[in-house]
């Protein structure tokens, strides 16, 4: 992938959409994970984001960038694109693995209390379609029901 299609997230003025800031995005996070601080819910944060951002590509990682206050923004946009996708399990892992003292139950929590925050700020036609680029397993994360079609 060239670094063309990774959006310029310092120069863009932001918050964009619905004005969510930085502080309030992680606000978000504290309750949704029911974080006793907004340190706790910021660490967790930076590391759900920075995790993403490898793993969403093309528009979507562009358009998630956007949607985004600036400083998850450069989160999502400064990662390198992974070069395989991860299943949702594996994701939690790696989440985890980047946690000191984590479990894969406790970063599942992580995962899905960030995770879970983005769809009212990026939107759910937005949300469908990283949905769309990532394996099965993703939608529980961002609070969504995970329905298979029947055969």
């Amino acid at each position: 992938m060239s670094t063309a299609t990774v959006p310029s997230v310092t120069t863009r003025p932001h918050p964009q959409g619905d004005g969510t800031t930085w502080t309030q995005l992680t606000e978000d996070v504290r309750q949704s994970g029911q974080y006793a601080t907004r340190s706790k819910a910021e660490q967790v944060t930076r590391t759900v984001l920075t995790a993403l951002g490898a793993h969403v590509i093309g528009d979507e990682r562009v358009d998630l960038a956007r949607a985004l206050p600036e400083e998850a923004a450069r989160l999502i946009a400064s990662q390198i694109p992974a070069t395989h996708p991860l299943t949702a399990a594996q994701f939690v892992d790696e989440v985890a693995s980047r946690t000191p003292g984590a479990t894969s139950a406790t970063a599942r929590w992580d995962v899905s209390s960030v995770l879970s925050t983005l769809p009212p700020l990026i939107g759910d036609d937005l949300v469908t379609r990283i949905l769309a680029q990532l394996p099965a397993g993703y939608a529980l994360l961002f609070g969504r029901a995970d329905l298979t079609p029947a055969p």
